[in-house]
């Protein structure tokens, strides 16, 4: 990394959000007629989704110059097996994918590469279970790759009811849910333990009723409707986990970023992330279709990310160098995400010679100057953008793997560089 020689400004452009366009993705598939979405993110794990979709009978037209797509579902009835689908190293993929197969008959053997394999998919395969679906395992239970046969009488009943555990991710929720209005009586879906990641869930809640899906939310539980779902013209927004690192750019080195078609109308959690700059001294400005973040950020802060976990790691960057200590708790979880993103941070901020401690719900960094290193990236795309930012202020920085960015912003480096000062953005 190249340090930044001064403060930034820059109005900037992010991708698609990963999150809304694979439920759209998704939604789109399992409709009848055919959908139009604008604005999709086009990276490693929505090409999983859509190789899956197009495998289980979806018809996909894709146009990469203004990253758009046309899908012809398959109405809520996936082809017949054997097939075979891969969703690489995508949980979305992997649990949305998961969950769809009760509506088929099988068999489907859904796998993807090794990090995915030992990510947990138990809650998901635990409900396929109790709607009749019969599973083998190549590896450990409740790992991928898994063999799933279904075809149940179970989903032909009265509303079939199911219970899900929210406190390990709320994609299980999720996935789920998206195939409720495919079933012939609906799905009722009771939520056994604390949610994690609510807003995720209000997101898929919101993408569904886009595609005319009805669903009755009871807070610990979830009703939804038959019917099925009707394609429709959708635009995804612009992804807000990805937008903020470009808000941290410049609450590290001072100036202004703005990022247009991201604002207070979003339907993405992560937008609060810019909250918790200005809890750290930034200037934020809103508006419904862009916000603003001045810096630089001055004070550590105590601050909840259960509902934003994904951007964690990004204000663990910004935390290195304002004058008190932040702790991030609520976010035990993502020790079972890509990493164990609470050790991985904790391991790099002390591999910059800065003291960082993991705690049981999170981790804590006390600032101080760091040195040069050669950050690891654990195969996971966040590490990788996260670290990077502390790189725009401290000299040696290098960043490991960089090209595992490519999961979710193939270009990230490449947009960071245009916001460098004297850039012409």
């Amino acid at each position: 990394m190249e340090p930044f020689m001064g403060p930034v400004q820059a109005s900037v452009k992010v991708p698609g959000s990963k999150s809304i366009t694979n439920r759209a993705l998704m939604c789109a598939a399992l409709a009848s007629g055919t959908s139009r979405i604008e604005g999709i993110l086009l990276a490693d794990d929505t090409e999983a989704m859509l190789s899956c979709v197009s495998a289980l009978g979806a018809e996909v037209q894709m146009t990469r110059e203004n990253c758009s797509v046309e899908i012809r579902g398959f109405a809520g009835r996936p082809l017949d097996g054997p097939i075979d689908l891969d969703a690489r190293l995508s949980g979305t993929t992997s649990r949305f994918v998961a969950a769809s197969l009760v509506l088929g008959s099988g068999p489907y053997r859904l796998t993807g590469g090794l990090p995915l394999q030992v990510r947990p998919l138990g809650p998901t395969l635990d409900a396929l279970v109790e709607l009749g679906c019969e599973l083998s395992f190549e590896g450990d239970d409740g790992c991928l790759p898994v063999i799933v046969k279904a075809h149940s009488p179970k989903i032909d009943s009265a509303l079939p009811t199911i219970s899900v555990s929210g406190d390990v991710s709320s994609q299980f929720l999720s996935g789920l849910l998206l195939v409720g209005p495919c079933l012939p009586n609906g799905l009722r879906i009771d939520i056994t333990t604390p949610l994690v990641s609510r807003p995720y869930v209000d997101m898929t809640l919101s993408v569904m009723r886009s595609f005319g899906a009805i669903v009755d939310d009871k807070q610990s539980s979830f009703v939804v409707s038959p019917g099925g779902y009707t394609g429709t013209d959708f635009a995804v927004e612009p992804d807000a986990s990805a937008a903020s690192y470009f808000y941290a750019a410049a609450a590290i080195c001072g100036g202004s970023i703005t990022v247009e078609g991201l604002g207070t109308d979003s339907i993405q959690g992560d937008v609060v992330f810019v909250d918790a700059l200005a809890a750290m001294g930034c200037d934020v400005e809103k508006s419904p279709s862009s916000i603003r973040v001045t810096g630089p950020a001055v004070h550590g802060i105590d601050v909840d990310f259960s509902d934003i976990s994904d951007t964690a790691q990004t204000l663990a960057a910004v935390a290195v160098f304002v004058d008190s200590p932040t702790r991030i708790s609520g976010i035990g979880f993502i020790r079972r995400k890509e990493t164990d993103r609470i050790a991985a941070v904790v391991t790099e901020l002390r591999r910059l010679g800065l003291e960082a401690s993991d705690d049981l719900d999170g981790f804590t960094v006390v600032p101080s100057s760091p040195s040069s290193a050669e950050i690891r990236t654990y195969e996971d795309h966040r590490m990788a953008m996260s670290f990077a930012l502390v790189g725009l202020r401290v000299p040696g920085i290098t960043i490991q793997d960089p090209a595992c960015v490519a999961k979710t912003f193939p270009d990230y480096f490449e947009r960071l560089e245009l916001i460098r000062p004297g850039s012409i953005t």
